[in-house]
């Protein structure tokens, strides 16, 4: 906006300066040659009297001596009683414009080098036609005109560089407000809740920034309240989970009691982190340091032992590959069992018992793949599947589970795909950035468009061992 109001300002002012100057300077030039014309027309009418008097040479010199240079005016006198003419002065004229002015009786110029000349007829005693001759150079009628075509184009290249200056400044004060504005909406889109634009400018954008800050105050209000109530909600959940601990006090002892009070005391430790996150969670914006993240593998291990307790009393195979080495990625412990037990959980649902499955660790270059695979019916619709917070409504399922591991593949500039697994049922690709290498902010998108190949050539070798 700011080049286009000073490119605008520049053609406009352009125009204007060359649509006054050069008439400008045409007229100066015009006036120039009066100027000097009308020094000769002058000079000749001083000699004009003397030749009505008398055409005596003698005194025509010092007519002429007197009138001017000798060399500026001449007089042509006409032949009379058989005398011939007389010139007097340096003749410059041709002999047929002398003979014209002669017979048409009225002034005339005509060009001669190096200027022209004024031909002005004068009446003599005798009736006949007598033409004197003054020589204009062209120093003369050119004199002046070049300093103030100088001047007009000085004039002309200031106001031009006036109008663009002024256009620049009206360019900053309308782009700095836009350009904040730009930033407070990439900001609050990054998390920053807090960030608000000043409200100045022109009034359109004032009204613009009035707007945001309204809209911001909202969302953050919005959020506040999603908060409030997602505390409120599981705070709900302790009164029926202490009911449930209670009760497993008369379970007795045996694997399978031991398995429920751990799967109570840990729904107790979500619920209670859930309150906690939702009452005191900030945005996070900020990238993971390279101390950040889990090991993988050992998370792997740890939920596969929390789980295969479960998959003995179905009878279910299960195997774990690739969790024998440390596998650093930049995600919260935390987050990345919740999205284990999302899709361990979905396998133990929608799979029936005696059901197949396999959690695999690829550890490649550029990404870490985490595998979950089982040997069910599959997924008929993969992309209905990764549909954010859709259920099917049918089976009791949310839809949030594959949500929670979107989730957490995105913020390290990763993805989630859905396919056809080894075991012949689903498989759950889970593609995370490795720490230390996630692109900040809106670079999600980019990366993983130029690494796509690279991920496939990742998957395809882990598929083939």
């Amino acid at each position: 906006m700011r080049w286009a109001l000073v490119k605008v300002s520049l053609a406009v002012t352009t125009m204007v300066v060359v649509a006054f100057a050069v008439p400008l300077g045409l007229v100066i030039r015009e006036m120039a040659r009066d100027r000097a014309f009308s020094g000769a027309e002058r000079e000749a009418a001083a000699v004009a009297p003397a030749l009505s008097i008398t055409t005596d040479r003698d005194q025509l010199e010092r007519v002429v001596a007197a009138a001017g240079s000798d060399a500026g005016i001449a007089v042509h006198l006409p032949a009379d009683d058989g005398k011939e003419g007389l010139a007097l002065g340096r003749r410059r004229a041709a002999d047929e414009d002398i003979a014209a002015v002669r017979e048409l009786g009225r002034a005339s110029t005509s060009a001669v080098p190096g200027g022209s000349t004024l031909l002005q007829p004068v009446a003599l005693s005798t009736g006949r036609i007598a033409v004197v001759e003054v020589y204009v150079p062209e120093s003369d009628v050119t004199n002046g005109v070049g300093t103030a075509w100088a001047v007009l184009a000085a004039v002309g290249v200031a106001l031009i560089l006036g109008s663009v200056a002024v256009a620049d400044r009206l360019g900053v004060r309308m782009v700095r407000p836009a350009r904040r504005l730009v930033e407070g909406a990439h900001d609050l889109g990054e998390g920053r809740l807090g960030a608000r634009v000043p409200e100045e400018g022109p009034s359109e954008l004032r009204l613009a920034a009035v707007a945001f800050n309204a809209m911001a105050d909202q969302v953050v209000q919005l959020l506040a309240n999603e908060r409030e109530l997602a505390a409120d909600l599981s705070h709900r959940l302790r009164t029926p989970l202490t009911v449930l601990r209670l009760n497993t006090a008369s379970l007795g002892e045996g694997p399978a009691a031991d398995q429920t009070r751990t799967a109570v005391e840990q729904l107790e430790r979500e619920v209670d982190t859930i309150i906690r996150t939702a009452r005191e969670a900030k945005p996070q914006t900020a990238a993971a340091g390279p101390g950040a993240g889990c090991d993988a593998a050992e998370v792997v291990r740890e939920r596969m032992a929390f789980w295969s307790a479960l998959a003995e009393d179905e009878g279910r195979r299960w195997r774990v590959a690739g969790a024998d080495r440390p596998v650093r990625i930049p995600v919260a412990r935390a987050d990345l069992a919740a999205a284990l037990d999302a899709l361990l959980g979905n396998v133990f649902r929608h799979t029936a018992q005696g059901t197949a499955f396999a959690v695999d660790v690829h550890n490649g270059e550029d990404a870490v793949i985490v595998l979950v695979s089982d040997a069910g019916p599959g997924i008929p619709d993969p992309e209905r599947a990764l549909a954010r917070g859709r259920g099917s409504g049918s089976d009791g399922s949310t839809g949030l589970g594959l949500d929670i591991v979107r989730r957490l593949a995105e913020s390290t500039g990763g993805d989630v795909r859905i396919g056809s697994s080894v075991l012949g049922g689903a498989e759950v690709r889970i593609w995370i950035q490795p720490a230390g290498r996630a692109p900040a902010g809106g670079g999600h998108r980019q990366m993983r468009r130029r690494r796509a190949g690279r991920f496939a050539a990742v998957y395809n070798r882990s598929r083939s061992r």
